[in-house]
């Protein structure tokens, strides 16, 4: 009696989990249904999505940089004395031949006096020994001195006008001597910290100098570019193009000046593979500063008239790069694209989206062909799907 009372509740529960199975798979069939047909029981996702866009996009080469001055120059004294007057701020920006320090140049104002005496002393020598030549010129054409007396005479004339040029020299040497003691700046710039103060003596043998000059306008960049970008690089300037770069700062996210490439190095460097470019940067707000480090941008050529759409808009799959186009119906497809270079955040598509489709940008990740979607506000100001 127990055992067939068991058994057929045991049938009973048997059932009844069956019947409970069949609803799930039924439930389940019919929402699959559902979603296939577009059904308006498939939820929409919702997506923020922008029409591609026609424009140009750069082409670029990125290098690591360093910012180097066009000059970098220690003034120091060129003759011995004391330093009298210091005629600049530590930080200044001069101009070539800007005075900057003097030295004592009594020394030298002497040395001056001297020669001009020891000149007129040899000029009046010379014009003695002249008027003698003539005297002994007339007596020998009459036999009445010897030759050798003459020719000793007009010796002595020569040794005196000798005598003359190195006096003249010596003139020269002490005026050159009172101009060095005027230092003047041999480039223009911006002066660093003084190393010499007024008063103490100062020789033409010091290493350290009075200061120290760097040419910031302007200003050079040295950076570097992979050796497979070589001949693209070589062939160009070559040409004679004027082949841009942009310096932009450590985390590029700000470009911090812009200037033209000047030269190449003439060997690639084979620890690295990589060539050395010179750029020139006219620098005159001065953002650039000597010993900076930069992110250097060549750009190569510029790609005209190309479809542009957020980088994040571009997908990737097994069968490669593929945008989700959203279309008037408000559904969405998957359509695989060629890409481009990049721009900041856009990148060029070279085949798959016209421009004026609209594509997702965010919220990509619950998609699938035929997906209802619904965009978002930052979407909808930008976009109006099947516009």
């Amino acid at each position: 009696m127990s055992r067939g009372l068991f058994a057929s509740r045991r049938r009973r529960w048997i059932a009844l989990a069956v019947v409970g199975l069949l609803g799930v798979v039924f439930l389940r069939w019919t929402r699959s249904g559902r979603d296939a047909r577009g059904g308006t029981a498939v939820r929409p996702v919702t997506v923020a999505a922008e029409p591609a866009r026609s424009g140009d996009v750069p082409v670029y080469l990125n290098g690591i940089g360093s910012v180097t001055p066009l000059a970098t120059v220690t003034v120091k004294t060129r003759v011995d004395g004391q330093l009298m007057a210091v005629h600049f701020r530590e930080g200044q920006v001069v101009k070539a031949d800007d005075l900057l320090a003097e030295i004592d140049p009594r020394p030298f104002e002497v040395q001056l006096e001297q020669a001009q005496g020891q000149l007129a002393r040899d000029e009046a020598l010379l014009a003695n020994a002249k008027v003698d030549l003539e005297r002994y010129r007339g007596l020998a054409a009459k036999d009445a001195v010897p030759r050798q007396q003459l020719d000793t005479q007009e010796s002595l004339v020569r040794q005196d006008e000798a005598a003359l040029v190195t006096d003249k020299a010596q003139i020269d040497n002490a005026r050159l001597q009172l101009v060095y003691c005027r230092i003047t700046a041999p480039v223009g710039g911006r002066l660093g910290l003084r190393l010499v103060d007024a008063g103490n003596i100062v020789h033409a043998s010091d290493a350290t100098g009075l200061v120290v000059i760097t040419q910031l306008q302007p200003i050079d960049v040295v950076f570097t570019v992979p050796e497979d970008s070589v001949p693209t690089v070589v062939s160009r300037f070559a040409a004679g193009e004027q082949l841009p770069v942009e310096a932009w700062d450590r985390a590029q996210t700000r470009r911090v000046a812009e200037g033209t490439l000047a030269t190449i190095d003439n060997q690639i460097d084979p620890s690295t593979g990589t060539l050395r470019l010179k750029a020139e940067f006219a620098n005159d707000d001065g953002a650039l500063f000597p010993n900076q480090f930069v992110n250097a941008r060549l750009r190569l050529e510029v790609h005209r008239g190309v479809t542009r759409v957020p980088a994040a808009a571009v997908q990737r799959g097994t069968q490669g790069p593929f945008v989700y186009i959203v279309k008037s119906d408000q559904t969405v497809e998957s359509r695989p694209v060629t890409l481009g270079p990049t721009d900041g955040d856009d990148i060029a598509l070279e085949s798959g989206v016209t421009p004026g489709e609209v594509v997702v940008v965010d919220g990509s990740e619950g998609l699938r062909p035929g997906r209802p979607v619904t965009i978002t506000a930052r979407g909808a100001a930008r976009a109006t799907p099947g516009s």
